[in-house]
């Protein structure tokens, strides 16, 4: 059974740091991208960030891009997702996700997720 597991969240001020960790089990972790997701109150799922499978590429959010750092520790079967100079508007609930190829790939997301408030 698939599982992520994330974890790190928390109550942070603005321009603060924090980082995530989505600990990943039930499948084959080096043979897929993964991605966060967030969702923040009232509104639908965003994808965030993206990684390939070994690491070799990352992809970001326009929005998020020079702020958030995707990575991922293979060995471990573990996700990061390093957050620097928050904003309010980053309070989420922050989501891994196993990434599925395809025609058109979507991502797969497991687990309750890590609530992130950023708030003075």
């Amino acid at each position: 059974e698939v599982q992520l597991v994330e974890s790190g969240g928390g109550l942070v001020q603005p321009g603060g740091s924090l980082r995530l960790s989505c600990a990943a089990s039930g499948f084959t972790f080096d043979d897929y991208a993964m991605s966060w997701a967030r969702q923040a109150p009232g509104k639908g799922l965003e994808w965030v960030a993206g990684i390939s499978w070994n690491g070799g590429n990352t992809y970001y959010s326009e929005s998020m891009k020079g702020r958030f750092t995707i990575s991922r520790d293979n060995p471990k079967n573990t996700l990061f997702l390093e957050m620097k100079s928050l904003k309010s508007e980053d309070t989420a609930v922050y989501y891994c996700a196993k990434r599925v190829a395809g025609p058109l790939p979507y991502l797969e997301v497991w687990g309750q997720g890590t609530l992130v408030t950023v708030s003075s």
